[in-house]
This record gives C-alpha cells, sequence and structure tokens, in this order.
C-alpha cells in the first residue's frame, strides 16, 4: 500500500500510485481542513485509489489535530460510508466550502 503525503507547498494531499499521481486539494482554517476536490488520474479509477488517498489525507488530518470540512462530493460520499472519521467533527456542505459554487471534477457534485 503506498503512503498518502502532505504536499504543503501545492496545498493537497497525494497518492502515487503506477507513475501517476491521485491529488485531493485543501484550504486550511485555523481548525479544519477543507478538502475541496479530489482527483484520480484516468488510468487509476476504478481501482479504489481516491478512497485510498481520502482515507489516508483523512488520518493525517486527524494526526494534526484538525477537523475536516467535506467541500467535495467523492469526500462527502466517503464520509458518509466511514463512520470511523466521524470524531472529525466532518461538515459535509460542499457548497459552503466551494463558496456556493458546485463541485468540480468528474465526480458526481453534491449540492
Amino acid at each position: 500500500m503506498a503512503v498518502v503525503r502532505d504536499n504543503k507547498n501545492q496545498n493537497r494531499f497525494e497518492l502515487d500510485v503506477d507513475g501517476a499521481v491521485a491529488f485531493a486539494n485543501y484550504r486550511v482554517t485555523p481548525s479544519a481542513v477543507i478538502i475541496t476536490h479530489t482527483e484520480t488520474p484516468r488510468a487509476l479509477r476504478g481501482r479504489g485509489i481516491a478512497s485510498e488517498l481520502v482515507r489516508g489525507a483523512l488520518e493525517l488530518i486527524r494526526a494534526d489535530g484538525r477537523k475536516v470540512i467535506a467541500g467535495c462530493g467523492f469526500v462527502v460520499d466517503y464520509l458518509r460510508r466511514n463512520p470511523e472519521f466521524a470524531d472529525l467533527g466532518a461538515v459535509t456542505q460542499c457548497t459552503f466550502a466551494n463558496r456556493g459554487r458546485p463541485c468540480e471534477g468528474t465526480h458526481t457534485p453534491c449540492s
């Protein structure tokens, strides 16, 4: 299993798989990390890579003592399916994190 890293210079969590990089962009507030967009290269889709990325990102956020705000439809769905991350106090309102705009990317936007 690959390790998710926090690329602070680009404000994104990254996961290297088969020579490609899946990533989750974020913004930081004083108490929370807002995950705004996730992206998995087309060649890696359908293999659970995005779930592995989000799990690793949430574990890093937890280890840093922060909360999470899911500003991306994939992360909203992931948190709903994985209650073991409920302690992160997740706010799962995409439009809040994206200032009223729908999610970006190829996943289904939340409302």
